[in-house]
């Protein structure tokens, strides 16, 4: 390639990647009601900046090849900051290293574009091999708290390269820019999908979890746990309970846990969740909802039967088919919800919604039975009640 194509081919490519970022996204049509999903994920592989992919000085890389790859951009943390709408990225490399970036919209649904560079994220004592998932809380003591899954190798089966740990690692920051780290939380079991609550309760910070005994199966881990702590700059549960349980021949059957920090309706604290079975094709992760008492966080007081969002058409493909997660959504000014999804653990979306909509979900939709039996009870009474209401 000489200097000329050299020079033509990254106005190419930059002209390529800028119309990705401009593109506009639209609401898909016939919806379930509840919420509208957008015809094109908002973030990809393809959006980072070209400069984390490749070299531009045409001396060392004069094929222009892209010398570091991207694989995927996921499950995101999402903030509101200064009229700003924010989301804190997984990105996956090909080395299949992930980390932290964050990509900011005008609008929260489309024309995304990443920060200048990645998030330096201090390390914790023991130095973690991968880190993601991060949850994003704005909490009443002032500071913005990250907490995420750290993943270590399990030394204590040293042969087995696929042996891991996870552990819930805490970070604070003010801006998004500088991030001080805390240590670990600490906990008798294993600990993902961790997520802070955004006021003190009894005067202590409260976290919810989700114990598990291996680093991929929960064992004994009954479900979304909840624990107090005094000092979060040494995060230690000393008593866990189980708010939220798994259920036999479920969306929740093999492990659940929480997404986003809940939100604050005049009605309760609007939780979303992620439930996982089992099946023939491996696990499905798929998202629902529920409702906590506002004096009491922890005392479920509605939770509509199966799931609420679900991977549908091109949102199935990927690096891990059949899975829908969500660990960030933003409450707007006006009750808009947008609430960003990852799919195949691949690529980022966003679906929106009201807070008066979700209320009205989580409240008037059917609990599940847990029997063949209750769910056709269920359909029957619905039935009859259109009957009378439409005089058939």
């Amino acid at each position: 390639m000489n200097s000329q194509a050299f020079t033509e081919r990254i106005k190419e490519i930059r002209a390529h990647h800028e119309q990705l970022l401009t593109r506009t996204n639209e609401p898909l049509p016939w919806g379930n009601g509840i919420y509208e999903k957008y015809r094109y994920p908002i973030l990809t592989a393809e959006h980072t900046p070209l400069e984390w992919r490749y070299d531009f000085s045409e001396q060392d890389n004069p094929y222009l090849m892209q010398r570091i790859m991207m694989n995927a951009v996921l499950n995101a943390g999402a903030i509101k900051l200064n009229g700003r709408y924010l989301v804190v990225c997984r990105v996956e490399g090909a080395d299949r290293k992930s980390f932290f970036a964050v990509a900011e919209s005008p609008n929260g649904v489309d024309n995304f574009r990443f920060w200048e560079e990645p998030i330096t994220m201090p390390e914790d004592v023991v130095p973690a091999t991968n880190v993601y998932d991060m949850r994003l809380t704005q909490h009443e003591d002032g500071w913005i708290y990250g907490v995420f899954c750290a993943e270590r190798h399990d030394d204590n089966c040293p042969a087995d390269l696929s042996a891991a740990t996870a552990s819930a690692g805490i970070a604070r920051t003010k801006d998004l820019i500088t991030w001080e780290r805390l240590p670990d939380l600490q906990s008798k079991s294993q600990q993902r999908n961790v997520v802070l609550h955004p006021e003190y309760v009894d005067g202590k910070y409260a976290f919810y979890t989700r114990p598990q005994d291996g680093f991929i199966d929960t064992g004994s881990g009954g479900g979304i746990g909840w624990a107090l702590v005094d000092d979060i700059t040494h995060a230690t549960v000393r008593e866990e309970t189980i708010i939220n349980p798994r259920h036999y021949h479920t969306i929740m059957e093999v492990k659940n846990g929480e997404g986003p920090h809940p939100l604050k309706t005049p009605k309760g604290w609007l939780h979303l969740a992620h439930g996982v079975r089992g099946t023939a094709d491996g696990l499905r992760y798929v998202l629902y909802m529920y409702m906590t008492a506002l004096d009491n966080p922890t005392r479920v007081i509605a939770q509509p039967g199966g799931y609420f969002l679900v991977p549908e058409g091109q949102e199935y493909l990927g690096d891990v088919m059949n899975v829908a997660f969500s660990n960030g959504w933003i409450l707007d000014d006006d009750g808009r919800v947008l609430i960003y999804y990852a799919t195949a653990d691949t690529r980022l979306h966003v679906a929106v919604s009201s807070l008066e909509r979700l209320v009205d979900y989580c409240l008037h939709t059917p609990a599940d039975g847990l029997t063949t039996a209750a769910s056709v009870e269920t359909i029957k009474a619905l039935v009859r009640k259109n009957r009378q209401n439409c005089g058939l």
